[in-house]
């Protein structure tokens, strides 16, 4: 037979091993132990400053958002006024042709005019 084979060895090793790990788990130190508490504290500051630093970031995300929506907006309003013009400045154009055009129509017409009496 094996050595350690017998029911009792094997109960026996199951048994301390249970014992090692209720002795681990006991001589944990409590709750109220002040190395405990400063750890907990510790941890509970750590906690707060990455709260704090990921407020700071959705803040500076917000700005840039509306930084960049007024960006956008202020590119929007020069490209209507820039439009704005350019419509202006064509109907300008327009009105100087069709004046131009009226003009040598008058000066056709009264050189017709000149003609058809010196007939």
């Amino acid at each position: 037979m094996l050595k350690g084979s017998k029911f009792e060895d094997r109960a026996s090793a199951s048994a301390e091993a249970k014992k090692a790990m209720l002795a681990k788990f006991q001589s944990r130190p409590s709750v109220e132990d002040p190395e405990v508490q400063k750890r907990i504290a510790e941890r509970r500051a750590i906690a707060e400053a990455r709260a704090i630093r990921t407020a700071e970031r959705e803040k500076l995300k917000q700005e840039e958002a509306a930084r960049k929506a007024a960006e956008q907006e202020a590119a929007r309003q020069a490209e209507l006024a820039a439009r704005s013009k350019q419509d202006e400045l064509k109907a300008q154009q327009a009105a100087l042709l069709e004046e131009r055009k009226a003009k040598q129509k008058a000066a056709r017409d009264a050189r017709y005019a000149a003609r058809k009496q010196r007939k």
